[in-house]
């Protein structure tokens, strides 16, 4: 057991591609938790999306030895997507160390973990990085610092991880500035569970965090917020490499495994204690993480289905807080409706299925959860689906959840950044300017967000601005769910839930980009977005037509126009016996519909 005095436990906090993970490996290697022939690039990065993004997905952490001091470095993502994930790393340490791209200074990222950390009451050590760019400015990042955030930054260490510049100076500060955990070993034990993940050898791999008392090998223990118990066969720490230890006391950082066979059993924020000699309450902050954000994946080959629930149900047993369920679509056969949460989290996990189990998906549009509140004290429901929707003589109100969000972006891409927020239905809160930069608040519906929002946004200011939000509640809203009709069949996969005031412009869009994806068929197909049974955009196909009147030369006009008749009658009754199909491009095309359309 390490004396409490001699260990320090920090975090690091960054906006994307400011080089926390870079900095992470020089610590690793400078402490010799690795060898030379050892290291890689982004060690604790280890998913093959994180090194190509460049972002952190899964929480790591690692136990490094300097000067006498054990440090437990927490990696942890820095996406607003994994908030909560984020809040319970913080609240495992006692300080952190906030790392800034000298040449782009603060973003918005960086702006609402620095803010969860001080709430934790964290030491925050200013890390400048990058200082041997060309365009490195540390002094204005420095001031920057002192105004955006309001800490000192007098005393911020200088450094370049690439170049391996400053990092004696920040292991030195972590060991100086940041203050020691405090416990009592002789306590009952708690323990907060920091992160879990699946290991095909191991079974669940569980991240705690020792508050007061010890965890031993062959130790009972209860898990407070599902009531589970189970005994402990595995105690140890990754430094990074996995080394196993005879116990953990209080402060220290390190992992158990318990043959826990699924990590849904294992929630983050969890309270371990012992089941012997329970604590008498958990610590706080547990809550359930919900799903944010719905869509529906299906198999682009109908026969994939039972490959895609198998790699669903394995990529579940990895990662919790993605849910799905079975659903069927007319239109795109057997599929699952699954729950994430957020945008980045829906698109990791697609990309994860399409590349480690070899899947070609189609994701329907990206839709929220509303509330609907049913007339006559019918109680209320949450929608995931809007194919799901109640009649809309049923329905009292309808409420969709609301964001608070904060871009930072470049003064001369202000103006089309505050167009397009107000366009989304945006309400200004705040518009403030530091240096030569903006930082907008708004308020603003998440289903306009979920949509095509940050990619406008970044289209817009040409990949300057940053955007971070946070959830606020939901508000009732004039909301209306959008059928799409083909040939007078509803499409249940391309139906919507939109806002009465933007249903007619994304119907107009929706049935245009239609009619250039359907194919021509031989009869006229009419495609139309209604609204209950108003129909409020339509655009016709026009039918492929052979010349029947080629072969008539001469004679009276009369012989045309019999011909051209009879084709017209079949026409129509081709029209009503046919059914029209929609390629698999259409819907994917459809269902990326942007501004443009």
């Amino acid at each position: 057991m390490t004396p409490l005095d001699k260990i320090r436990n920090f975090s690091i906090i960054a906006h994307i591609d400011h080089g926390k993970s870079t900095l992470a490996d020089r610590l690793i290697q400078r402490t010799g938790g690795l060898s030379e022939r050892e290291m890689s690039a982004q060690v604790l990065d280890n998913m093959d999306i994180e090194k190509e993004r460049g972002i952190t997905i899964k929480a790591q952490t690692v136990r490094l030895e300097w000067k006498g001091h054990v440090l437990n470095l927490m990696d942890t993502p820095g996406h607003v997507d994994f908030a909560y994930e984020v809040s319970r790393s913080l609240a495992a340490c006692e300080g952190a160390l906030l790392v800034v791209d000298a040449a782009q200074g603060v973003e918005a990222q960086t702006l609402a973990n620095v803010y969860q950390s001080i709430e934790h009451d964290h030491e925050i050590i200013p890390v400048i990085n990058k200082i041997d760019l060309p365009s490195a400015e540390p002094e204005k990042v420095k001031t920057e610092i002192e105004e955006i955030i309001g800490l000192d930054a007098s005393n911020a260490v200088l450094s370049s991880a690439k170049s391996g510049i400053g990092i004696d100076e920040v292991l030195d500060a972590i060991v100086e500035r940041i203050p020691a955990p405090k416990g009592d070993p002789d306590a009952p034990l708690k323990a907060m569970l920091v992160d879990s993940w699946y290991d095909p050898y191991l079974g669940v791999v569980i991240l705690v965090r020792v508050i007061d008392g010890t965890i031993r090998k062959g130790q009972q223990v209860k898990f407070m917020a599902t009531g589970t118990t189970h005994l402990i066969d595995r105690v140890g720490a990754f430094t990074p490499k996995l080394e196993n230890l005879p116990d953990l006391g209080p402060g220290e950082i390190g992992f158990i495994t318990a043959q826990i066979k699924e990590v849904a059993q294992a929630r983050v924020g969890d309270t371990l204690t012992d089941a012997k000699k329970p604590a008498a309450e958990p610590l706080p902050g547990f809550k359930e993480v919900q799903p944010v954000v719905f869509c529906g994946l299906f198999p682009v080959d109908a026969a994939d289905f039972e490959k895609l629930r198998e790699s669903i149900s394995k990529l579940r047993l990895n990662d919790a807080s993605f849910s799905f369920e079975m659903e069927t679509s007319a239109a795109l056969g057997f599929g699952f409706r699954c729950g994430f949460l957020g945008l980045l989290h829906l698109e990791i996990i697609q990309e994860r299925l399409m590349r480690e189990y070899d899947l070609d998906l189609i994701t329907t549009a990206p839709s929220v959860v509303y509330q609907i509140e049913l007339t006559h004290g019918g109680g209320h429901i949450d929608l995931h689906n809007p194919a799901d929707m109640p009649e809309p003589n049923k329905i009292e109100t309808i409420s969709e959840p609301w964001i608070q969000a904060v871009i930072y972006v470049p003064d001369e891409y202000l103006g089309s950044i505050l167009k397009l927020c107000q366009d989304r239905r945006g309400i200004q809160q705040n518009l403030t300017y530091v240096g030569g930069r903006a930082q907008a608040t708004y308020e603003l519906p998440l289903n306009e967000v979920v949509f095509d929002f940050y990619d406008r946004l970044k289209s817009l200011s040409k990949g300057y601005a940053s955007f971070d939000y946070e959830q606020i509640g939901y508000r009732e809203g004039d909301l209306v769910k959008m059928g799409i009709l083909v040939n007078e069949e509803p499409v249940d996969a391309l139906s919507m839930i939109v806002h009465r005031s933007t249903a007619e412009t994304r119907g107009r869009g929706m049935v245009e980009r239609l009619k250039e994806l359907i194919p021509r068929h031989m009869f006229k197909i009419p495609i139309q977005a209604a609204i209950g049974g108003k129909v409020i955009a339509r655009e016709t196909i026009s039918a492929l037509r052979k010349d029947v009147t080629a072969k008539c030369y001469g004679g009276d006009a009369t012989r045309k126009r019999k011909l051209l008749d009879k084709q017209k009658k079949g026409k129509a009754k081709m029209r009503e016996y046919g059914s029209v199909s929609i390629p698999q491009e259409a819907f994917i095309a459809a269902l990326r519909m942007g501004d443009d359309a």
